[in-house]
């Protein structure tokens, strides 16, 4: 299936692992030129370096924190520097940290605001002018099963995520008119550093073995397994794709079945 994506510019954050990463290859595999951004210098530019290598095409690597308006600022500005265009925009950022409701005070709940809420924020805000002028664009933000089914453990995430749905949700409503989609992609139980780094937590919690947590989390799954990052990524390349030209406001999971609710 030819996703129609050739040429376009796509800026992935946090890309430099994990599900990030697959998504900037998998875009880059159907020939978009990409954008990569991440707080580590080394692993960044190895991931690049990589990208560039298996698809041939360009790639460009910018050490960012999303957590930091103007580096935000700059990262978008040098990609239109470099591109000139920004088509395809995926929001991404790692999870803020694990706890309960009272092992936070609001240094920490102001925190996961910035990272998890505000870095979508001040990307969107920096990216669609250039959308709108262009009259396409596609934004892709990279959230959790947590806003269908609240986590144990993941006070933060539960709270902070919903609203980027329902920024998500107003952004696709006012931006339908520029041709510009705005969609939402859960990961459930997608085998990453992240996942790894919950379910030792919950090892310790239980006072059993890594082995026996991933088989607890395992059996909840309808398809009996987990999933990896290029699963998500092929559902992001569709959403990025002409393909998808008439979806937009959605919110979906890619988690094997895991979300038990019927919405």
């Amino acid at each position: 299936m030819d996703l129609g994506i050739s040429n376009r510019v796509a800026l992935v954050a946090a890309a430099s692992r994990g599900i990030g990463k697959a998504i900037a290859l998998r875009l880059a595999r159907e020939g978009a030129r990409v954008a990569i951004c991440a707080r580590d210098h080394e692993e960044l530019h190895k991931t690049a370096q990589e990208i560039q290598n298996t698809t041939k095409t360009e790639v460009l690597a910018l050490v960012a924190d999303v957590t930091r308006p103007d580096q935000i600022k700059s990262l978008i500005a040098q990609t239109l520097a470099r591109f000139h265009q920004i088509d395809i925009l995926v929001t991404n950022a790692g999870g803020p940290s694990i706890g309960k409701f009272f092992d936070f005070d609001d240094a920490a709940w102001e925190s996961a605001f910035q990272l998890t809420f505000l870095s979508v924020v001040r990307l969107c805000r920096e990216a669609i002018p250039q959308m709108q002028q262009r009259r396409w664009g596609r934004i892709i933000n990279i959230a959790s099963t947590t806003v269908k089914q609240p986590i144990e453990n993941l006070i933060l995430s539960n709270a902070l995520r919903l609203a980027v749905v329902g920024l998500a949700k107003s952004l696709a409503n006012e931006l339908a008119p520029y041709g510009i989609t705005v969609n939402t992609v859960c990961p459930g139980m997608i085998r990453t550093q992240r996942l790894e780094q919950l379910l030792h937590v919950s090892a310790q919690m239980q006072q059993i073995s890594f082995d026996e947590v991933l088989k607890q989390r395992t059996a909840q799954i309808p398809l009996g397994r987990l999933g990896t990052p290029e699963e998500l990524a092929d559902l992001v390349a569709f959403l990025a794709s002409e393909n998808a030209r008439y979806l937009t406001g959605t919110v979906i999971q890619v988690d094997g079945g895991l979300v038990k609710g019927i919405f």
